[in-house]
């Protein structure tokens, strides 16, 4: 490293989201030739190819114009890789990315994404994805850059960033308000102004501002009563007009429900067909005056231009000398996969494992092999190899020291292929009885009725009725022993994830109207003699699988004796936890609760081997009080991509110092979440009303004085750190003027241990007295900082009008009020090491707009 390279080392800045610019801030470079360009191209089409324009085809795809000289547009699914088209880098999931809280090195991840969609000749990456985590059972939580504002946008900007390096559009998603996946065509987002500008829009305002995203899609659900393809506020008012935006704005796919109100409302390109924005509809729309002809030329301007701005119009997308067997891109993953991983509990020092001493380790476990790299949906990327924990072990360790392996537990096929039924109390035939209806409402006469021996279409899938339009089981479970049992129902999703259980006539699961997740899971106490079972499905298999699974299992029988014996004789033991792709994705939430058996699992196991480490994927948090007291560390791997399971291999043997913190708050209790009253629609309506308005995650928990199982920017290390000499003073003049008032803050930071590592170094602001509620506290600045043992760096930060301010919903506008506010340094949001303070007086009170 040179001398002036360490010298700017030595000061770590810490950045905030840039105040909003004026939306007739000045143009960037070569605006102008892009224009005329843009205008020459407009002028040669006729209005109904104008209009064709503005329907994708073939699924993935924006049409050509020969009149026009635009080639075809290819699209493709993200933001955790290049789903579309073939294998490709999978990439750590976006919360993963969050928790690195390395914004740098979230750029080079997303720029090697970029490369693999130039690779494959894609123009349009459909992420990253930045909606906020309010509560762990999101089904998509795992894509999105967690539950605090300010660190989504500076994730997202760098995300957009890399991507759009390489020529690739970047399509910032979902606007907005999309914080479930149950119902999400049909739930209605109620929520004020204040909040949507100071939690839910942030995010899409800096990657619109700062990096200047190609393309933003709109959200599947109502905002406000109305959906957000059809928001005029949101897409017109807020996005092109305030902010500025001069790209594309899409629709998800079929999220678009009036053409001709959503073409009024800003929505320039109809996914992934034009169903609705079609001649059919608009052009007698255009002649009856319903959508004026600008409006139609101002969608086409925006694709010409995105198209022209890329430098699409010039070359072939396809860049051959870009390998799709992409080595720098696995380095890349492998990078932010250790910088991800957040070791959240060490008691007694466990970690890191000291090879002189482990001879042997077992590795066990539902995600231990294969490998778990990212969640399901659009956003699951297949790589062309990916390392699972099991083989980074094994890899790790080489042949001097045995690594054992069980799965430890069946999977949720075998666990519904054992569960044994009859059609009758006693004397009636093995299995269930059967009725398929060709409708949706279990009417009439069924055309098929047989007796199932199971209900496990997964891989029977083909033994399915293939017009069946909803289902029907019918039958009586008998268990050999009372006691306990987990009872859980496996569905599809969205498309044929309607489903209801009954046991002796009670209500147990009901997915009927809402795929609340995609596994349901309870634990009921069985008493001898046989329970009356019935389990009703509707809706058509298809394009997010085919499965409908049931099971019934006794809780103290689903550990196997092997993985208890391996457990027992190990030094170590890796018990390695959570979902995968088939029960964390889009179209359905997830469970708060750990999938059937493993809790027990990891209870059993910790019992055998007290030296017991979990890792657990997920999205977020999980209910972990039935064993975290059992188990000295913990690691949360979240869905750590490709090479997950070579960081945590590093990880656990101390090559590699954790660095990971939280981007979300884990609560001890689904019941302590502030969303808890209000995530799931008001009974017998659609409406989700964010009643904790902008106390979200670690501001509400700090309001309600709860403590949470682990803070928001929680992370440990296997070394220790010091903060002190905190200055907090005033700067100004140039355009920092423009943004209200600003303050320089700095600290020295200290590696007080024998190891180098890294700390997240975060900055809070809160106002003393507020004039309206506020968190007590919210994140306004943060750095990731490496040091050597004994090393010492001066970190600041740049605190300007933004950090102080709230939004004015009656003013419309960002309000700075006088008086005193707190500056708080630390390494969590409940881990503060430094306090300072700061007084505005009334001359510097002000608006920013």
């Amino acid at each position: 490293m040179s001398r002036l390279t360490k010298l700017v080392a030595a000061v770590v800045a810490l950045s905030l989201m840039s105040a909003p610019r004026a939306a007739g801030q000045a143009r960037p470079a070569g605006a102008d030739a892009v224009e005329r360009r843009v205008e020459e191209m407009l002028a040669r089409m006729t209005l109904e190819e104008k209009i064709d324009l503005l329907g994708g085809v073939d699924d993935f795809f924006v049409r050509a114009s020969g009149r026009a000289g635009l080639p075809r547009l290819k699209m493709a699914d993200g933001p955790n890789g290049v789903r579309n088209f073939g294998p490709s880098t999978a990439m750590p999931s976006g919360v993963a990315m969050a928790a690195t809280w390395n914004p740098q090195l979230v750029e080079r991840v997303a720029a090697e994404i970029g490369r693999d969609a130039r690779a494959k000749g894609v123009h349009f990456l459909l992420g990253p994805g930045v909606n906020i985590y309010r509560s762990p059972m999101n089904g998509r939580n795992f894509e999105y850059f967690g539950e605090d504002p300010f660190l989504a946008a500076r994730v997202a900007v760098g995300y957009v960033r890399g991507v759009q390096s390489q020529g690739v559009a970047a399509t910032v998603k979902h606007l907005a308000a999309n914080n479930s996946e149950f119902d999400r065509h049909n739930t209605d987002s109620i929520i004020d102004e204040r909040t949507l500008r100071e939690i839910y829009l942030p995010a899409f305002e800096a990657a619109v501002k700062e990096a200047r995203v190609g393309a933003v899609m709109s959200s599947y659900n109502l905002v406000n009563g109305e959906h957000a393809s059809q928001s005029g506020h949101l897409q017109m008012d807020v996005l092109k007009r305030e902010w500025g935006f001069d790209g594309v704005l899409m629709s998800d796919w079929g999220g678009t429900y009036d053409g001709v109100a959503a073409a009024n409302a800003g929505q320039d390109l109809e996914m992934p067909s034009g169903v609705h924005m079609n001649r059919k509809n608009l052009l007698p729309a255009v002649g009856r005056g319903a959508v004026a002809a600008a409006t139609i030329d101002d969608k086409v301007r925006r694709i010409l231009r995105t198209a022209a701005r890329f430098g699409w119009l010039e070359r072939d997308q396809t860049d051959l000398a870009v390998p799709r067997l992409n080595m720098r891109g696995r380095r890349v993953a492998l990078e932010a996969a250790r910088e991800g991983l957040v070791l959240l509990r060490n008691e007694g020092a466990l970690l890191p494992l000291d090879r002189r001493k482990v001879r042997s380790i077992a590795v066990i476990g539902p995600v231990a092999y294969p490998a778990v790299p990212v969640g399901g949906g659009s956003g699951r990327v297949e790589p062309f190899a990916a390392v699972s924990f099991l083989e980074g072990l094994g890899n790790h360790l080489g042949e001097s020291t045995p690594v054992y392996y069980a799965r430890g537990l069946r999977t949720l096929g075998e666990m519904a292929e054992a569960t044994e039924f009859t059609t009758q109390p006693a004397g009636g035939e093995a299995g269930l009885r059967g009725e398929y209806f060709t409708n949706a409402e279990l009417s009439g006469e069924p055309t098929v009725v047989r007796v199932e021996p199971r209900v496990n279409f997964s891989r029977q899938a083909r033994l399915f009725p293939p017009q069946a339009l909803s289902s029907r089981w019918t039958g009586y479970f008998t268990p050999k022993a009372a006691g306990e049992f987990d009872v859980f129902a496996a569905s599809t999703g969205e498309d044929a994830g309607f489903f209801r259980l009954y046991v002796d006539d009670r209500l147990v699961f009901d997915n009927w109207s809402e795929t609340r997740a995609l596994v349901r899971l309870t634990t009921l106490e069985l008493g001898p003699g046989a329970h009356k079972i019935l389990l009703e499905q509707r809706g058509k298999f298809g394009r997010l699988g085919t499965r409908m699974q049931l099971g019934i299992q006794r809780r103290g029988e689903m550990v196997s004796p092997e993985a208890k014996a391996l457990a027992a004789k190990a030094d170590a033991v890796v018990v390695a936890v959570g979902f995968d792709h088939t029960m964390e994705a889009e179209g359905a939430d997830r469970t708060f609760r750990l999938p059937a058996g493993q809790d027990e699992l990891i209870r059993e196991l910790a019992d055998a081997n007290r030296n017991t480490v979990v890792v657990l994927t997920s999205g977020g948090g999980v209910d972990m009080s039935g064993w975290l007291e059992r188990v000295p560390a913990l690691i949360q791997a979240w869905y750590p991509g490709q090479e997950g399971g070579t960081a945590l291999a590093e990880i656990l043997f101390g090559d590699v110092n954790p660095s990971g913190h939280l981007p979300a708050t884990f609560e001890r209790r689904w019941e302590d979440n502030p969303t808890h009253g209000s995530y799931y629609p008001q009974a017998g309506t659609n409406r989700v009303e964010y009643r904790e308005g902008v106390f979200v995650g670690y501001r509400g928990y700090e309001k309600a004085g709860t403590k949470p199982l682990f803070p928001f920017g929680h992370g440990l290390s296997y070394t220790t750190f010091r903060y002190a000499n905190l200055s907090v003073r005033r700067v100004g003049g140039g355009e920092r003027a423009a943004r209200g008032p600003a303050f320089e803050v700095s600290f020295d930071l200290t590696n007080t241990g024998g190891r180098a590592g890294a700390e997240v170094a975060q900055v809070y602001v809160g106002a003393a007295s507020p004039a309206v509620p506020r968190p007590s506290k919210e994140l306004k600045g943060f750095a990731k900082v490496s040091l050597r043992p004994g090393e010492t760096r001066r970190v600041t930060a740049a605190l300007d009008g933004r950090a102080f301010a709230y939004y004015d919903a009656g003013a419309k506008a960002w309000r700075v009020d006088p008086g005193e506010y707190r500056v708080l340094v630390g390494g969590s949001s409940a881990r503060v090491e430094l306090r300072g303070n700061v007084n505005l007086t009334p001359a510097e009170a002000t608006t920013l707009r």
